[in-house]
């Protein structure tokens, strides 16, 4: 026979039941509309800060560049696009001069055509890009080449050519219009570097110095920046399915001609455009666009280098014995 006493405990502890469970529940949905609400917010926040601004685009005649300049075109930004095909940008200017987006207005692009390989063209080209609309907002520095051979096969000229392409020419632009947003205290800087600035994969030597380089110069510059309002951002994607395989140069110079069976395999340039675009949205300083692999090997270089590197030596005994055989 159950005591009153008993009877009281077991009411009491059903009472304390019934409430924690009435009360977890709204805190469970309240938490979770607050985290939706906060979400709705940057996004709002983050279209705030790209519609009307005035943004600059290298590398925008293909591949990720020209991505770049259509999904930032449809989030109402002012864009200049830059490259060394003329014909090919007035195109791009024309289909986004006469597309239409449910995002509201949107700006007809100006183009600025030049070689980020000749320091005078570069010098000139930042006088006209600030001539479009008098200042700039968001740099975004996409124009690169990448790079295919040996270390022992390479000659110097072309690792000077990949570094010219990939790193002093960005620095340049950079450092051109540094200065106007630097005076506006405002501004914000975007590096398309690679997860091969992160880590280094064999046969890929030039094309990896070259963004360990840009990763480098960026990081130092975000830091400098900071006390001036300029926002810095690094974005390292992986694979991508663009040309940049087929335009790549090989030791001798040449062209390499050929889409390889990992580019070929990357993500669309489209998707990684609304990375880029989601990233500089939110401002985020530094970002890996990549597969679970090459994420895990970024860490693994810096947790377990002796692990690593085993595997990237046997990854280079791989590669020579395919292309002997």
């Amino acid at each position: 026979m159950i005591s009153s006493f008993t009877r009281k405990s077991m009411l009491k502890e059903r009472v304390m039941d019934l409430v924690t469970q009435t009360a977890i529940l709204p805190l469970l949905f309240g938490c979770l509309g607050i985290f939706s609400l906060f979400r709705v917010l940057q996004r709002i926040r983050s279209r705030a800060h790209l519609r009307d601004a005035v943004v600059v685009v290298t590398g925008a005649t293909s591949g990720l560049g020209r991505e770049c300049a259509r999904v930032f075109h449809a989030a109402g930004a002012k864009l200049v696009l830059c490259g060394r095909n003329l014909e090919a940008l007035e195109a791009l200017t024309s289909e986004l001069a006469g597309s239409r987006t449910p995002q509201g207005q949107t700006y007809k692009p100006y183009t600025v055509t030049f070689d980020l390989t000749d320091p005078g063209a570069i010098a000139a080209a930042a006088t006209k890009i600030l001539q479009c609309f008098g200042y700039v907002d968001i740099l975004i520095n996409n124009a690169g080449v990448s790079y295919r051979g040996s270390i022992s096969d390479t000659i110097v000229d072309v690792d000077r050519k990949v570094m010219e392409i990939n790193y002093f020419g960005p620095v340049a632009l950079t450092k051109a219009l540094l200065p106007s947003m630097v005076k506006r205290k405002q501004g914000h800087i975007v590096a398309i570097s690679s997860v091969q600035g992160k880590i280094s994969i064999p046969f890929r030597s030039a094309y990896a110095a070259s963004k360990h380089a840009t990763q480098a110069f960026f990081d130092c510059l975000r830091a400098e920046m900071e006390q001036d309002g300029v926002e810095v951002t690094v974005i390292s994607p992986g694979y991508i399915h663009t040309n940049l395989s087929v335009n790549a140069v090989t030791a001798d110079g040449s062209r390499y001609g050929a889409l390889d069976k990992n580019t070929a395999q990357g993500r669309s340039p489209a998707e990684v455009a609304q990375d880029v675009l989601a990233a500089v949205g939110k401002k985020k300083k530094d970002v890996i666009l990549t597969d679970l692999l090459p994420f895990l090997a970024v860490y693994l270089r810096t947790l377990a280098p002796g692990i690593f590197f085993r595997i990237m030596a046997s990854r280079a005994r791989k590669e020579q014995k395919s292309k002997n055989s």
